[in-house]
């Protein structure tokens, strides 16, 4: 008897890692994009593109543009979902990365204020919603192809390679900032420097495009394209036959996101504001823990596959609040290691256990004809209600009151509402997924 695999046998063999390296590498050039611009906007776009205002009121210009971006997610989830269950995940994939990269590459080139007026601000914020509705149909997408192509039990594991897109993103991002920062000097980043990891994305999307062109949607949604099973409109019918689990995931998505914002974003402007602008404490936290968010948010995955998804979730929200806080401490006194370790327990304790099984448990929920637009909703939808305004919340309550406890308490309410959805939402870990 020959012991040559086949051709079909090797696919099969080979098609969930090369699926799961797909997503792993087109989320990380998406999060690459849409972090650089978030990163910037603590650090640049306050400066350079609302100038003609107080700090404080060009700070929060600053982060409503960001949270321009988040405001789009959930109409490119609804565009991208509606694509990705009729035409398949592939195709909206693809569109997603060199839309985002286009638009990137363009805010690298844009004009400022001191040259263009009130226009600079204007088409950043148009860039920014671009940026939005790109990303708003990419994580659903990759998420999906990656679990639908998982084997059994290691559903949670092959879903972490796209949320490996968030810290990988964030590492490069901050990582060239941070480098460019410190090579060209504080005076030419701010003049020009600042534009280089922007433009550089046009060749990160080149390489991205070259690995997902490579792989094919899961055998079981091609199946059901062929039957002509796909819904003709499935945003509606998630909306009607799944309600309750497009909440859920929503609630799911709440404490997460905004926890991760408040420390990555919020947090770079806030240590600015506390131990001066030439302070890199944030930036140096933010590069560590998206370092070692490549090991944390597997590892959370993996312990996902064994015992569930509820309760490395319920780690998470519940004790989100609480690194949040010792953050703020940390900031207070004025230690670079107390600010990185504090982040640490943020983002690679508590967020990761949030963050890791998440792609799994979203796609869990769905059944596959109605899987991206049940998800990217969710996850669209909990990333406009906290994420896109938490920076924005968080400046106002510091800036009206000069106390970082009300932030803190907004989270606490996020997290009341993130426990109650895992407690209601069904465990998934050890069931087959839905057909």
């Amino acid at each position: 008897m020959s012991t040559t695999a086949s051709p079909l046998s090797t696919e099969s063999t080979h098609t969930p890692r090369r699926v799961a390296l797909a997503s792993a590498v087109g989320t990380t050039i998406e999060w690459y994009d849409f972090y650089l611009y978030a990163t910037a906007t603590a650090l640049v776009f306050n400066q350079l593109f609302f100038p003609s205002i107080s700090p404080t009121a060009g700070t929060l210009a600053a982060f409503a543009t960001y949270a321009a971006g988040f405001g789009a997610r959930p109409i490119g989830a609804v565009i991208s979902g509606h694509l990705g269950d009729r035409l398949g995940r592939k195709a909206v994939l693809i569109a997603a990365l060199v839309t985002m990269g286009v638009a990137t590459t363009a805010i690298g080139l844009l004009p400022t204020y001191a040259t263009i007026g009130v226009w600079a601000p204007a088409l950043l914020v148009v860039l920014r919603i671009v940026q939005g509705l790109a990303v708003g149909g990419e994580w659903a997408g990759a998420a999906i192809l990656a679990v639908e192509h998982a084997p059994e039990r290691r559903r949670g594991f092959f879903g972490s390679f796209t949320q490996l897109g968030s810290p990988a993103g964030m590492l490069l991002a901050t990582g060239s900032l941070f480098g460019v920062r410190v090579i060209a000097g504080d005076e030419a980043f701010l003049a020009w420097a600042w534009r280089l990891p922007f433009v550089a994305s046009i060749v990160l999307v080149g390489v991205g495009l070259f690995i997902r062109l490579r792989i094919q949607d899961a055998p079981e949604f091609r199946a059901l394209r062929e039957r002509g099973d796909v819904a003709r409109l499935p945003v509606v019918e998630v909306l009607r036959a799944a309600p309750r689990n497009v909440v859920l995931t929503t609630g799911l998505r709440l404490s997460q996101i905004a926890l991760f914002v408040l420390l990555t974003t919020y947090g770079l402007t806030y240590i600015a504001g506390e131990l001066g602008k030439a302070s890199s404490a944030g930036l140096l936290a933010v590069v560590i823990t998206s370092a070692l968010g490549l090991a944390t948010t597997p590892l959370w995955a993996i312990l996902s596959d064994r015992i569930g998804r509820r309760t490395p979730y319920l780690v998470g929200s519940i004790g989100g609040t609480i690194t949040l806080a010792l953050f703020f401490l940390a900031v207070g006194t004025g230690s670079t290691t107390l600010i990185v370790l504090a982040m640490v327990l943020g983002i690679n304790v508590t967020h990761d256990a949030m963050y890791g099984p998440q792609a799994a448990w979203f796609a869990e929920l769905f059944s596959t004809r109605l899987r991206y637009s049940g998800a990217s909703l969710g996850y669209g939808i909990g990333s406009v209600v906290a994420g896109g305004f938490a920076p924005l919340v968080a400046a106002a309550l510091v800036g009206a009151t000069g106390s970082f406890w009300l932030v803190v308490a907004f989270l606490a309410v996020l997290s009341v509402l993130t426990t109650v959805a895992a407690l209601l939402a069904r465990e998934t870990a050890l069931e087959p997924l839905a057909p």
